[in-house]
């Protein structure tokens, strides 16, 4: 028979996976940034700063009070890297060689890099020419040569400095401002050439347990958008990869078929059967934290069904352009929709929305 959890036992099991179940013990170091990074797997990017820009929000809620300019120097000196995972994200450089592998199918979820890059070559040569000579440039350093259009109105200087980052033919040096600066691969990584590559059926088996492992009981429908893999044969897998002992079966009281739980998270999980696991914290979210940004999952588990609203219309939007969720002690109980104005040091509560109960 399979261990059965209650949902309350499954939600608590998240938290503490994700460092949200209790607050931080102590004061937040430089080491305590990357050690949250590599618990969560990735941090997700966005650039919207209304309040914080997301990525500094999300370390703020594991953290509490630290110095934001730990990110950009672990990014730096060279500990971080960027790719895409579940979005574009910061990701720990030993997983490079993992990402590797997607920059060498060098297909996006909206474009095909490689097609690009052949259809631009000319502007692609010049770009790689300046940067092996200049050393890292950032995309304002490039004069727009075509009008902007599409693609966020992005410059073609811009799209081609993306997309030879997409396959791996530049990597993100350090940030400026919060703007990429773009170089080498040989000078930020020295050896990348070097690293082995996995294939694609090591990838994905791969990813499938740390995404199982990051979200301490995991429904199948929710293992793929961790690292946004293949939605078509990750059930298949998942039966596989308990059947071989790399997983742990379980069940919730209520819910339809299994959940899964990593070994790397057993003690975790007999705490939760203990009722051993009491979450005590209360923190505001980034709307692209780990624990809200799968729809699905976060309705599911906590009963809240949260839409980013920055996208919508004015007229139509509920809760506010940047609402973030309110986490207090286990449950998702409020939106709070906040402005930073930080040359006059005020932050402004535009709205406060409580759950129902």
């Amino acid at each position: 028979m399979p261990i059965t959890l209650t949902r309350t036992d499954a939600c608590n099991l998240l938290l503490a996976v994700q460092g949200l179940l209790v607050p931080p013990a102590a004061p937040a170091t430089k080491p305590d940034v990357l050690a949250a990074i590599r618990r969560m797997g990735v941090l997700q990017i966005d650039t919207i700063q209304v309040v914080a820009r997301s990525p500094y929000l999300v370390l703020f809620a594991r953290l509490g009070e630290y110095d934001p300019a730990w990110l950009d120097e672990h990014l730096a000196e060279g500990r971080l890297f960027e790719h895409w995972s579940h979005a574009a994200c910061f990701i720990p450089i030993e997983d490079y060689p993992i990402q590797r592998h997607f920059m060498l199918a060098g297909v996006h979820g909206w474009l095909d890099a490689p097609a690009w890059i052949e259809g631009h070559r000319e502007l692609v040569d010049a770009i790689l020419a300046r940067i092996r000579a200049e050393g890292g440039l950032r995309s304002a350093d490039f004069e727009a040569k075509k009008p902007t259009g599409g693609w966020w109105a992005w410059k073609d200087e811009k799209i081609a400095l993306e997309v030879l980052l997409t396959t791996g033919q530049v990597m993100v040096s350090r940030r400026e401002k919060f703007q990429r600066v773009y170089d080498l691969p040989e000078r930020v990584l020295p050896g990348w050439e070097r690293l082995p590559v996995p294939s694609a059926e090591q990838v994905r088996r791969e990813l499938v347990l740390r995404s199982v492992e990051k979200l301490g009981a995991a429904r199948p429908g929710w293992v793929w958008d961790y690292y946004r893999l293949p939605k078509n044969g990750t059930p298949t897998l998942l039966r596989e990869l308990a059947a071989q002992g790399e997983l742990i079966e379980c069940a919730v009281e209520g819910w339809d078929g299994p959940v899964y739980v990593h070994p790397n998270n057993a003690g975790l999980l007999a705490q939760a059967q203990n009722g051993e696991l009491t979450p005590t914290y209360t923190t505001l979210l980034s709307p692209f934290d780990p624990l809200t940004w799968d729809r699905a999952r976060a309705r599911e588990l906590f009963d809240f069904d949260y839409v980013i609203e920055c996208y919508t219309p004015a007229a139509k939007r509920r809760y506010g352009y940047f609402s973030l969720p309110v986490l207090r002690r286990g449950a998702l109980v409020a939106r709070l929709d906040a402005k930073a104005h930080r040359r006059e040091g005020r932050f402004e509560i535009r709205s406060l929305h409580y759950e129902p109960g």
